[in-house]
């Protein structure tokens, strides 16, 4: 759209009655130019009408009674000369799609002709985030029906942060997805938490099921607010994280002692600098190499024999590739659902056989056997080392447990999303069964030391966290139409959310460690995420079109409620207590306490000869 810069508008609204008198008669108090600019209408310059009561009417605050143009106020932000749907345009670009600000500023005036700064468009992406959250809190009775209307909602609770910093704690209900609230928190402390929770039920009301992870202040702190409430609800751990946590403590210490073993014996190194050293033999007859190792693959040569020349030194620096290349026998879920390190274990034992069977049966070119001695020095320590052996063993014997609670959970890759009652019946029931398994064969005789250490492990998880483990299928009242809904067993439906905030984070900003960008990001961007479901949309506004016009209707209503001496929707600032009632030091109070004056300030109190303490106190 071109923009309108340059054409002069004349905005002269005439009043009609006066809220105070009822009378129509109004005078001119001043005719002022406003500027604006709106994706509607571009850029302009208006000079705007003001007019007063002529009976010299007051509000209840004591200011007079004025008329101002409507159509204004209606598009312009108070105080601004940005206009409702720019400010919603660039709070969606930066939160929503995670646009930098030249993204969003160089879009703006290409297509609607409008020119920000860099200030004012970070000016307006928080601006948005505090309409949002105002029109949240605004429509927090009609989301409570419909909530309600569902026969209840599952809290989701979890916190996330990097590095400690910037950590925001959220409150997601289950079954609609939405985000009903976020807080920045300057640690995961129970009372810390437990306001939050607070605010939650009381403007929600009390769900029908917790969901939370397995973390030492999210557990007592849920149990405290329904001790409170007196509710009796099903307060469920996540499987993941029950699984992960027992995998963690089952394998991390052989995996981490292979670790060591590794580093120890310096393999990793020692197959990288071979590699280095043949490539650059090859040189650049490279392209001629791989070819010769596609050829070699596809023989079918009786004692596996290797060629000679630059070609066998290509098939030696393949093995070594390959060798290296384990991450690929792995499935992308991260320890301790990928091992790794006994991963590279394996590969390293197929290669000192491969590499044993081609020294058996020698190639003509002795440069070609040297490198295969070298290969075969390396990998040695794997087949010779004792240790090696033993750790593996006992790691190959842990995770054949793990494995087998993984599959009883029946917590895969593709996890399904609908999962049934009679399923979630038959989990439990696997449960049972396998903990009795466990508790039979750690009776036995036979397991030997690290195997009974390793079902005790399993079996303690089990006693601390088996209670919360089942009551996933929800009774429905009759209001809702009765039945059974099911609860997600997992707490991925909240960490997927912090993981698409923080995955659109970096494409913002580029950088791995978002501490600084989490630390910067308002707690109510979460709330943006909410704009991409629809029945949430439909409720606070009806579209996403919108928006604007319901920004506008919070700060009219708003002002009447002021100019009639009308208490305003109450707003919370819990907030900014959370971050004021910490011993950590949040980024505001950092700027006041790292000012150069604070240091000069301390400096000459502390040079102002001033008498010690216990000097006053002997003199007393």
């Amino acid at each position: 759209m071109s923009s309108t810069a340059g054409v002069f508008v004349r905005v002269d609204e005439k009043p009609g009655h006066c809220p105070v008198c009822k009378g129509e008669q109004w005078l001119v108090q001043k005719s002022a130019p406003r500027y604006g600019k709106t994706l509607a209408h571009g850029q302009f310059e208006a000079r705007e009408t003001v007019y007063v009561c002529a009976a010299g009417c007051k509000n209840a605050t004591g200011t007079l009674v004025t008329h101002r143009a409507d159509s204004l106020v209606r598009n312009i932000v108070p105080q601004c000369v940005v206009g409702y749907d720019v400010m919603v345009f660039v709070g969606i670009e930066r939160f929503l799609h995670h646009k930098q600000r030249e993204e969003i500023r160089m879009r703006l005036e290409h297509e609607y002709g409008i020119r920000l700064s860099s200030g004012g468009t970070s000016h307006h992406c928080h601006s948005f985030v505090k309409y949002l959250a105002r029109l949240h809190n605004a429509r927090t009775e009609l989301l409570k029906t419909v909530l309600e209307g569902d026969g209840g909602w599952p809290m989701h609770v979890d916190a996330t942060g990097e590095h400690g910093r910037g950590t925001i704690f959220a409150v997601v209900a289950g079954w609609r997805r939405w985000v009903l609230g976020a807080w920045k928190i300057p640690t995961e402390h129970s009372a810390v938490i437990l306001p939050c929770l607070r605010e939650i039920v009381h403007r929600f009301g009390v769900p029908c099921a917790a969901m939370r992870d397995l973390g030492r202040a999210i557990t007592p702190t849920i149990n405290n607010v329904l001790e409170e409430l007196d509710a009796d609800i099903p307060v469920l751990a996540c499987h993941q994280h029950f699984l992960a946590d027992i995998g963690k403590d089952l394998l991390d210490p052989s995996h981490s002692e292979l670790r060591a073993l590794f580093r120890r014996s310096k393999i990793r190194p020692k197959l990288q600098s071979l590699i280095r050293d043949f490539g650059r033999k090859i040189d650049r007859n490279i392209v001629q190499a791989r070819e010769a190792v596609l050829r070699w693959q596809t023989l079918a040569q009786k004692g596996h024999r290797l060629p000679c020349g630059l070609d066998g030194l290509a098939v030696v620096r393949a093995i070594a590739q390959w060798t290296l290349d384990y991450p690929a026998d792995n499935s992308g879920l991260d320890f301790p659902y990928d091992r790794p390190y006994l991963a590279l274990y394996d590969r390293c034992v197929i290669a000192v056989r491969a590499v044993d069977t081609f020294l058996h049966t020698p190639p003509s070119d002795r440069i070609v056997i040297k490198g295969l001695e070298r290969l075969r020095r390396i990998l040695t320590p794997v087949d010779c080392e004792v240790p090696f052996r033993q750790i593996t063993v006992r790691l190959r014997r842990r995770a054949s447990l793990f494995d087998e609670l993984r599959n009883t959970l029946r917590l895969v890759i593709n996890e399904s999303k609908n999962e049934t009652e009679r399923e979630i019946h038959e989990i439990n029931s696997q449960l049972n069964t396998f903990t009795q398994s466990l508790m039979e064969r750690r009776s036995k005789r036979g397991p030997d030391r690290d195997s009974r250490e390793a079902i005790d492990l399993i079996l303690a998880h089990f006693d601390r966290h088996g209670g919360n483990l089942q009551g996933h299928a929800i009774a429905l009242p009759q209001s809702a139409g009765g039945g059974i809904r099911l609860v997600d067993r997992t707490n991925n439906l909240i960490e997927n959310l912090f993981k698409d905030i923080k995955h659109g984070e970096r494409r913002r900003s580029g950088r791995k460690n978002l501490g600084q960008d989490l630390n910067d990001l308002p707690a109510e961007a979460l709330l943006v995420k909410n704009l991409e479901h629809a029945d949430y949309v439909s409720i606070v506004c009806g579209s996403i079109d919108r928006l604007p016009e319901a920004f506008a209707q919070l700060d009219q209503e708003e002002r009447k409620k002021k100019l009639r001496g009308e208490p305003l929707i109450e707003t919370s600032n819990l907030g900014q207590v959370l971050q004021i009632a910490t011993s950590s030091l949040p980024s505001a109070d950092r700027k006041v306490v790292r000012s150069d004056r604070m240091g000069q300030k301390m400096s000459l109190a502390a040079k102002s000869r001033a008498p010690r303490r216990n000097d006053l106190t002997a003199s007393k």
